[in-house]
C-alpha cells in the first residue's frame, strides 16, 4: 500500500485498529480533535446517530481537520456537510487511477460530478469543473 502513496505520506500515516464500533467512534472523535492531525479516515460498520455525527463534525472544527467516513450506501448520517459517492471509471491506461466522484450534498454550495484521475505525482486532488457558460438569474419583475 505504501508505494502507492506519495513520498514521505507513509512515515506519517498511523493506522489505528480499534475493537469495536463504541472504540472506533472514540478514536475518530479524538484523532479529529488533535490539532496537528490533518486527515482521519474511517469506515464505521454502522450507519452513523446524528449524535455522532454532530460530535465528529464539532471535534473536527476544533481540530481543523478533515474527516473522511467511509460509509456504506444509505448508511449515511444528516450531520455531513458533504456527501460523496466514488466509484471507479474504465480507462485504456493499465495503470489507471481513474474514478467518478459525485457530491449529491453539499451544505456551503453546489453539488456536481467530476472525474478524478491521481498519478501520483502530488499528495493534492483538485476537482475543479468542467468549463461552462455561467447562467444569470433572470431579472425580477418590476
Amino acid at each position: 500500500m505504501l508505494r502507492g502513496l506519495p513520498k514521505g505520506v507513509g512515515e506519517r500515516l498511523h493506522l489505528l485498529r480499534p475493537s469495536g464500533e463504541t472504540d472506533l467512534l472514540w478514536c475518530v472523535e479524538e484523532a479529529l480533535r488533535a490539532v496537528p492531525v490533518g486527515l482521519v479516515i474511517a469506515e464505521p460498520e454502522k450507519p452513523l446517530s446524528l449524535t455522532a455525527g454532530r460530535r465528529f463534525q464539532l471535534a473536527a472544527e476544533a481540530g481543523r481537520t478533515t474527516g473522511l467516513l467511509l460509509i456504506r450506501e444509505g448508511a449515511g448520517s444528516n450531520a455531513t456537510e458533504t456527501r460523496w459517492h466514488c466509484a471507479p471509471q474504465a480507462s485504456s491506461s493499465p495503470d489507471s487511477t481513474l474514478h467518478h466522484w459525485t457530491l449529491s450534498k453539499n451544505k456551503m454550495g453546489t453539488s456536481g460530478f467530476w472525474t478524478l484521475n491521481w498519478n501520483g505525482a502530488s499528495s493534492a486532488v483538485d476537482l475543479v469543473s468542467e468549463a461552462r457558460q455561467r447562467h444569470e438569474p433572470a431579472e425580477t419583475p418590476r
